[in-house]
């Protein structure tokens, strides 16, 4: 992605690499940074996902009122209905910190802004909703390219699942669902590594689906081979806009997921582009693999979808974004050296 559009970007990163620094990685963060913004002053400081919300609240506290703008970007489920009610309970909580001492809100697909402002208890004016910029036009052309060059007339539907093998996408009850709704000569491919792999692996096996399931562990980039499958699986137990999501469409992939967001239903055109089935329940996620056919998507309809999720139509939404938000924290401290700044600097 950074090749399509020519971005130079500078990186801060932990000392030393390997498990035990990502399992310190915020707190490493929350040490450095402050020093990092004292240093550089950047008009903005851009949170670009739920799991760094601990850092940009740590660094309100810290800097008080030194302290840039801090957008968030919401990049997650928030109701986590995968989750037990003590924990849902404790998660509130925490989302409504965040709406007390971030800034602004950045939802990735329309209906996440209604799901921003109850659970964060933020009012309209602190929501922007930006399709999530997770492609490029140019890659978009590529996909579509391969699409037409993928497709071919052999036995067996080609299932494609993406992502980190990881309780988050439950990939234990995909493989269950394929063994109950494959046909003769249909195949899964599983893209991606993670914790689980052993474990899925042998499920695998002892579901006897050798030669049916291929994993094929990590691809640097998965997206180019979306072309030659025919359909995407998708299992989580909670997503925000997945970007895998986005690539299928691009692709004309017909999609099977199950609904665990509150933006999956929109992202599929409302039944048009793929089926939703609840999270959870492998017979209903067996009977849509059953039921699922190669050319059964609308592939004007799915290019149309891709092209809201573009680098290109995100780029001029988050500036203006940007920009406001310096404007009002200029406005608030009653002006500044960089007042009138056109072009926000973030971090």
């Amino acid at each position: 992605m950074l090749e399509d559009v020519g971005a130079e970007l500078d990186f801060l990163s932990p000392p030393h690499a390997g498990w035990r620094a990502a399992n310190l990685e915020m707190l490493w963060m929350i040490w450095v940074l402050p020093g990092v913004v004292r240093t550089l002053r950047p008009d903005i400081l851009f949170c670009a996902g739920n799991t760094y919300a601990v850092v940009a609240v740590a660094l309100k506290l810290w800097l008080g009122r030194d302290c840039p703008p801090v957008p968030l970007k919401v990049s997650n489920d928030l109701d986590r209905h995968d989750k037990p009610a003590w924990f849902r309970f404790f998660y509130g909580v925490w989302l409504k910190v965040q709406g007390r001492y971030l800034d602004h809100f950045i939802g990735m697909e329309t209906p996440m802004s209604s799901e921003i402002r109850e659970r964060l208890c933020v009012s309209d004016d602190r929501v922007t909703i930006i399709p999530d910029p997770a492609l490029s036009q140019a890659l978009i052309e590529r996909l579509r390219a391969g699409r037409q060059v993928g497709r071919n007339d052999r036995a067996g539907r080609r299932f494609v699942c993406v992502g980190r093998l990881m309780p988050q996408k439950n990939i234990s009850l995909l493989l269950r669902a394929f063994r109950r709704g494959a046909g003769e000569g249909d195949t899964l491919t599983i893209i991606g590594d993670g914790p689980e792999r052993g474990k899925l692996e042998q499920l695998s096996r002892d579901l006897e689906l050798e030669g049916q399931v291929i994993f094929r562990g990590y691809m640097p980039e998965p997206a180019a081979l979306l072309p030659s499958f025919d359909a995407l699986l998708l299992s989580s137990n909670y997503e925000g806009v997945p970007a895998v999501v986005l690539e299928a469409l691009a692709a004309g992939l017909p999609i099977v997921a199950t609904d665990c967001s509150r933006s999956m239903a929109t992202l599929l055109g409302h039944g048009a582009l793929g089926e939703l089935v609840p999270m959870g329940d492998e017979q209903a996620l067996a009977d849509a693999i059953a039921r699922t056919r190669p050319s059964s998507q609308d592939e004007q309809l799915s290019l149309a979808q891709a092209r809201r999720f573009t680098l290109e139509e995100a780029s001029e939404a988050y500036l203006r974004v940007m920009s406001e938000l310096v404007r009002r924290c200029e406005d608030a401290r009653g002006g500044g050296e960089r007042a009138g700044a056109s072009t926000p600097r973030p971090l």
